[in-house]
């Protein structure tokens, strides 16, 4: 079993500073400061960030966790892959208005019919923010034993465990303007995890489209060999589905 780390205080800064010169900001609300000299990344300079991964959708889809804004999730460009290695790049929107905030978010990944999900996978991230300072990330997943890829998405909901202690990535289906949002997880016994999501609003009006949604969730106490997340709560009524190993 890989043994799971938790987020140190360097790496908080270090995203931090990423989402500070990433997001754009109203010029006349920012308070003033002393420029900070940041990565050129003409120059060839590179932030090192630190990416986590989980396999979603029986092994069709990778859900990859970095720390920035909620408002600003970037999107995958698959570049390549060989002989076990994934290269990604993480496009960012550089014309949007992000919110300040510093929370894990998934990018979902489809992956190249040539990757075995019962086989171990790298997976090497390159990406640009907003204000042009590259950066760059590196992670692995541990494939699964027994895992079968379907040539076509059930669109029924996933999950995964990352390296970080206690989180995993739930895949949902649904609408992109009414995403599911996490209430509260609770470990309700040594191998399940309850997650209970709010209730929307009656008057909700949401668009009939059919997009797959990913959140992180975290759990304290759950012993991640075979277990399993309960879905509670908005559209969900006590759907169980494992939380793929990592």
């Amino acid at each position: 079993m890989k043994i799971r780390r938790i987020l140190s205080l360097a790496t908080i800064a270090g995203a931090v500073a990423l989402v500070l010169t990433g997001c754009a900001t109203d010029a006349a609300t920012a308070p003033s400061a002393t420029p900070t000299p940041t990565p050129d990344a003409s120059a060839g300079s590179t932030v090192e960030i630190d990416v986590e991964a989980a396999w979603l959708d029986n092994g069709s889809m990778v859900g990859l966790v970095t720390l920035g804004s909620s408002t600003c999730v970037p999107v995958a460009d698959v570049g390549g892959y060989a002989d076990g290695v994934l290269e990604v790049t993480l496009v960012e929107d550089a014309d949007a208005a992000c919110t300040r905030d510093l929370v894990p978010r998934v990018t979902l990944v489809d992956l190249p019919a040539e990757v075995d999900p019962t086989q171990s996978l790298e997976i090497k991230v390159t990406g640009e923010t907003g204000a042009g300072d590259a950066y760059a990330g590196d992670t692995d997943l541990d494939g699964v034993p027994g895992l079968v890829r379907a040539e076509m998405t059930d669109y029924l909901p996933s999950a995964g465990w990352t390296d970080i202690d206690g989180q995993f990535v739930i895949l949902t289906w649904g609408s992109s303007t009414c995403v599911p949002v996490i209430e509260d997880v609770v470990a309700s016994s040594d191998n399940e995890a309850t997650v209970m999501f709010v209730t929307p609003p009656a008057d909700q009006v949401c668009t009939m489209d059919m997009v797959p949604r990913a959140i992180v969730a975290v759990v304290d106490g759950l012993d991640d060999e075979g277990s399993f997340a309960i879905l509670q709560g908005a559209e969900f009524d006590n759907v169980r589905i494992p939380i793929l190993a990592n």
